[in-house]
């Protein structure tokens, strides 16, 4: 059988300028070689190209996260630093804890409490492990972590000490409020409390549950401290007398008076007029007889005036 004859192809090729025309003859075979040597290298060049691009994105995101980790290690510094200044004012504030707390009458914050707020993250999470792994930044995170961890806690327990302090401050200040510091009225101190004594008008041997403070008819008395006015009447050998409740167990009387200011359940303050000086009831001249009693125990009131007075 006869073989089929390879189509062929002529190209003619025409110059521009002057010259003969060439034909050029090509097979099929040359022409199929021709493309699949085009098309290998077309496929060349674009792979190449494909690298070219990939490694150049490489390059950019590799330079962009260098720039990023430079960024984020120099803000892990400067928190660091940061940290230092808090841990100093933080110790400052240790420092000021433990005078509040002397001054609200507790005791110092123990060492080994302190000692709580010291040391490495309490329990566990998950970023640990993986800080750990990621280099020098990695590292410095992790370090950061500690420190904030470490001044968490310490900043946890000033303040639990720092509000204890502050209550028992306002208790301290509640009740010296309510302490009877100052006394009721200006004048000389005629009779002192006494388990026994005499009675000048009686002539009987009874108990002076309070002092005699000798001043002129219609002299002011004021409340030696904040309280409420439990008690106003007349009481054979008190004469007008007034009771005054200040809470915390201590109530205060005074007898004699001339004229009460004051009237049943009325709240009055350190230094507030309450009575007038007089001399009713078994009385040898004007003078206030002065009662503090504690838990319902009568004690010496002098024992309770202070050298200076306080004012609220």
């Amino acid at each position: 059988m006869r073989k089929k004859a390879e189509r062929r192809w002529t190209v003619m090729l025409v110059p521009h300028g002057s010259g003969a025309s060439r034909a050029v003859e090509v097979s099929q075979t040359f022409v199929k070689a021709l493309v699949g040597i085009g098309s290998v290298v077309a496929l060349t060049f674009l792979v190449l190209g494909i690298a070219a691009i990939s490694r150049g994105v490489s390059i950019t995101r590799s330079r962009a996260l260098e720039n990023e980790n430079r960024l984020l290690a120099d803000e892990i510094q400067r928190m660091r630093e940061r940290m230092v200044g808090l841990r100093d004012t933080l110790n400052q504030f240790s420092e000021r804890e433990q005078e509040l707390r002397l001054l609200a009458g507790l005791n110092p914050t123990d060492k080994t409490v302190q000692q709580a707020g010291i040391g490495g993250p309490a329990g566990t999470w998950s970023e640990r492990d993986s800080l750990a792994t990621l280099g020098a930044n990695g590292q410095q995170a992790l370090a950061a972590r500690v420190d904030l961890d470490q001044l968490t806690r310490r900043a946890s327990i000033l303040t639990r000490s720092l509000n204890e302090a502050y209550d028992s401050l306002s208790r301290h200040q509640e009740r010296m409020a309510a302490t009877p510091s100052i006394m009721p009225t200006k004048g000389w101190l005629t009779s002192a409390f006494m388990r026994e004594r005499v009675h000048p008008i009686l002539h009987l041997a009874r108990p002076h549950e309070g002092i005699d403070v000798s001043a002129p008819m219609g002299a002011e008395i004021e409340a030696p401290a904040a309280g409420v006015v439990t008690d106003v009447r007349w009481e054979e050998g008190y004469g007008n007398m007034l009771t005054l409740d200040h809470g915390f167990g201590l109530v205060t009387r005074y007898a004699h008076c001339s004229k009460i200011l004051v009237v049943r359940g009325q709240r009055v303050k350190r230094g507030q007029k309450i009575a007038l000086v007089g001399s009713t009831g078994l009385s040898t001249g004007p003078h206030l007889h002065y009662e503090v009693w504690v838990n319902g125990k009568p004690v010496d009131p002098v024992k309770y005036v202070m050298p200076d007075a306080i004012v609220d």
